[in-house]
């Protein structure tokens, strides 16, 4: 299918989307693929902070009481409300089994009841499909002009062929798109998401949850002191974080042995400075050590946070580089929740010969609107789905 405006479909067209997959519960519409109409988010992040991480039964329960004051926000935008609508679509995998049953079930339900057609989205084309929506201030980085954004990029929309680098908590991807609808995956990650590494390092280094904002936040500004392995896998296009995580866990535990041996050999007195250091600690928000562990010290874990990103950076870029060269992309496309990370557009951007193109930080997190704009492409293309389409929790990219 063409880059014009999609096959079969009057000017206008209008998509209901819903967003259910993991812990936002969102819906929006969208006109045309591109114009956002509303686009409304129910975060559950103070639900599941004090766990750590996304609790499936909790993400389940909370998006059946989001669903409908949400879709009623979203739904306020259009002055003829459901008959302004040409179809309903909703995210069917990957994600939560539980999570994506809610949305799914609920976009069923609108579009028997009001006769329209259903279009079941990939959770992972809806986030490369972030790029195609056209905002107020869209976020274009350019080759060579870090920061600045590039008009005549954002004023149009990304020409095939395309790389795109989709990353977040769950899912790392390096994706050749040669159109609407025809994808090849070159690479995958082999172990842990780079945002489930952000999370599972910023767990090691006492920085909470989400650990991808904190890490960005306390490594802004810090020097280079310290270095971490690189997972290249050579003559490949995968990744790897999880040797990654493990050396920062165990340079943390170096760390805590050196600093008990210092400890144990202070004068008795002199071994309230560990008190300091655990109040230094709380007082720089990092939480306090448990009473028998040693304290990481600010600088230290700023630092560790510092090489961390620039090692997750510096392998994202390098093969999404590669990549775009190899198969003479026209721009790169970056996507996912960990596409909100500056460093890495900054950097992507400044080493990438060519437009570097990512959403507003508001659209690289879980949201409805780019679930709509897939589904747009998809529609025009004759997909629809029956009644019987169920959740796939590992959907695969196609």
């Amino acid at each position: 299918m063409s880059e014009h405006n999609a096959a079969g479909l009057p000017p206008n067209s209008t998509i209901l989307a819903l967003e259910t997959s993991c812990d936002e519960t969102a819906a929006a519409v969208v006109r045309d693929g591109r114009v956002v109409l509303s686009n409304v988010v129910a975060s559950q992040l103070d639900a599941h902070r004090r766990y750590g991480g996304i609790v499936p039964e909790v993400a389940s329960r909370q998006h059946i009481l989001s669903l409908t004051p949400v879709l009623e926000e979203a739904l306020a935008a259009l002055p003829g409300g459901w008959h302004d609508l040409n179809a309903v679509a909703a995210t069917y995998g990957p994600g939560l089994s539980g999570a994506l049953l809610t949305g799914l079930n609920a976009a069923k339900a609108i579009a028997w009841q009001r006769d329209l057609p259903l279009v079941g989205v990939n959770h992972l084309e809806a986030h490369i499909y972030a790029n195609w929506l056209d905002v107020d201030a869209p976020a274009v980085g350019n080759a060579g002009q870090v920061g600045r954004v590039d008009e005549s990029v954002a004023a149009t929309q990304p020409q095939f062929p395309l790389v795109a680098l989709v990353v977040s908590g769950g899912h790392t991807l390096l994706v050749l798109l040669r159109d609407h609808g025809d994808y090849e995956t070159l690479g995958q990650t082999r172990d842990d998401a780079v945002g489930e590494a952000f999370d599972k390092v910023a767990r090691i280094l006492g920085l909470g949850y989400p650990g991808g904002p904190a890490i960005q936040q306390i490594a802004a500004g810090v020097q280079g002191a310290m270095t971490l392995p690189r997972a290249w896998l050579r003559d490949s296009y995968d990744f790897s974080f999880s040797g990654l995580k493990t050396a920062v866990l165990h340079k943390v535990q170096e760390h805590r042995e050196r600093e008990a041996r210092v400890t144990q050999g202070k004068p008795k007195g002199a071994r309230g400075a560990d008190a300091v250091s655990r109040n230094a600690q709380t007082e720089r928000g990092l939480p306090s050590p448990k009473a028998d562990e040693t304290p990481l010290g600010a600088q230290f874990v700023a630092q560790m946070a510092y090489a961390f990103q620039e090692s997750v950076v510096d392998v994202l870029v390098k093969k999404t580089v590669d990549a775009a060269r190899q198969f003479g992309a026209t721009e790169i496309l970056l996507a996912g929740g960990v596409a909100a990370n500056i460093r890495l557009r900054a950097e992507l951007s400044r080493r990438a010969s060519i437009p570097v193109r990512y959403p507003p930080i508001a659209l690289c997190t879980d949201n409805a609107a780019m679930v709509a704009a897939a589904a747009y492409y998809r529609f025009g293309d004759g997909v629809q789905q029956g009644w019987d389409l169920d959740v796939i929790a590992n959907l695969p990219l196609k």
